[in-house]
């Protein structure tokens, strides 16, 4: 991923950049897949997908755009230094988290998932605890979740079907 971010900031051509933030992404889903976040992993690949596509389709529109003239290493010189207080910042930050696979239970007493685990059966009827949170406890939140998609898709749909309209008529 770092030595894709490189080529992406020094190469010359526009898509040869789209193209190396392209695997900047998808190292990030085989990330999250190390880290076992399939569900973040997916939704990286498919938001990588969709914004490698559109990056690509306007850097044909634009061409290809070759940078020219002096080299100016200032810019550079402040992202790296950008780059070592990130990197700081991250391994301090990191060093003060709990060891990794710590359950939220054992590091707060009131913790939602203990009432949700000790009550759901009770309070639900349902065996199956994560749908219990997502139907009994949260139903809310995932009806705005589902909202928010139907909502978003329908917009798309309409957005394409006007500009099929457009090009059916001759506009």
């Amino acid at each position: 991923m770092i030595i894709a971010a490189v080529v992406a900031l020094y190469t010359e051509e526009l898509l040869s950049a789209v193209i190396a933030l392209g695997a900047v992404g998808f190292g990030s889903s085989g990330t999250f897949l190390l880290l076992r976040a399939p569900d973040l992993a997916i939704t990286q690949v498919v938001v990588e997908v969709i914004t490698l596509v559109l990056l690509i389709r306007a850097t044909m529109v634009v061409g290809s755009i070759k940078t020219e003239g002096r080299q100016r290493y200032l810019p550079y010189f402040l992202a790296l230094l950008a780059v070592l207080f990130l990197t700081t910042f991250v391994f301090f930050s990191f060093a003060e988290m709990p060891q990794f696979g710590t359950p939220v239970m054992e590091r707060f007493e009131d913790a939602p998932s203990i009432y949700y685990l000790l009550r759901g059966l009770d309070l639900t009827g349902s065996a199956n605890q994560v749908m219990s949170v997502l139907l009994d406890f949260r139903i809310y939140d995932t009806l705005g979740e589902a909202t928010v998609i139907f909502t978003a898709v329908l917009g798309a749909l309409t957005l394409l079907r006007m500009r099929g309209r457009k090009q059916l008529d001759g506009g």
